[in-house]
């Protein structure tokens, strides 16, 4: 069944708010995460109850049902394969991607979005590094951890960044930080909780603030080599 632009963005906004916030979303989050009204929340949410995609109970919050989140997921799959398309079939850079993508995510052919993975070579995850659900919905699996969680010493491989924020992947670009980068957590400061980092290949020295680290994640080395030798693990629940 086709959806709405809107019933579309709706459901992917839901999507990823409860991978980060957990359980039912209030109105207001989705609100704000939508930049729209409560008002204009509820009525949306009325109309995708009725529709058997979410979970709704005025002051009890929404989820997805099982329908609401393979339709969230089929707008996250073609969104992700359209920014790989732009960054390696295009030249575009990571920063470029994430508004073009929202607009081309809402075509409604299947067949496009299928013959789009395979010309692509069926990849696992977009330039980003977050994960590509597949046609039904499963997502590739990684283990991975926040570069904050490392202790001074230990490495890292970055294999995703939290935000698709282009000010914020431009300083990732002015730092020479990329996916692939190796990153030696040389010192914690306690103070602010900055860091002093090494970074591969080069070993140049930086310094990251906190809230920067946060959005950066990582693989243990031996991780990242598996990584790079499996083309596809799967899991039902993803980033």
């Amino acid at each position: 069944m086709a959806h709405s632009t809107s019933e579309e963005n709706y459901l992917k906004s839901i999507y990823h708010l409860s991978k980060s916030e957990g359980g039912s979303i209030g109105t207001n989050v989705l609100a704000a995460d939508l930049n729209t009204t409560a008002a204009s929340v509820t009525e949306m949410l009325k109309r995708l109850s009725g529709k058997r995609l979410v979970d709704y109970r005025p002051y009890h919050g929404v989820s997805l049902t099982l329908t609401g989140r393979k339709a969230a997921l089929a707008t996250i799959r073609k969104h992700r394969l359209w920014e790989m398309f732009l960054v390696k079939s295009l030249g575009f850079g990571w920063d470029q991607v994430h508004d073009i993508a929202e607009q081309l995510e809402h075509i409604q052919s299947d067949l496009l979005t299928d013959r789009l993975e395979a010309f692509l070579g069926h990849p696992a995850f977009d330039p980003h590094g977050d994960p590509i659900p597949d046609s039904r919905g499963r997502m590739p699996d990684r283990r991975e951890l926040r570069l904050v969680e490392l202790s001074p010493g230990e490495s890292g491989i970055l294999c995703s960044v939290g935000t698709d924020d282009p000010e914020f992947l431009r300083q990732l670009d002015e730092l020479g930080i990329g996916l692939g980068t190796r990153i030696q957590l040389e010192d914690r400061y306690a103070f602010d909780g900055s860091a002093r980092i090494r970074i591969r290949p080069g070993r140049r020295q930086l310094y990251l603030a906190e809230p920067l680290m946060r959005h950066l994640f990582i693989q243990r080395p031996a991780q990242a080599g598996k990584r790079a030798s499996t083309k596809r693990q799967f899991t039902r629940t993803g980033k």
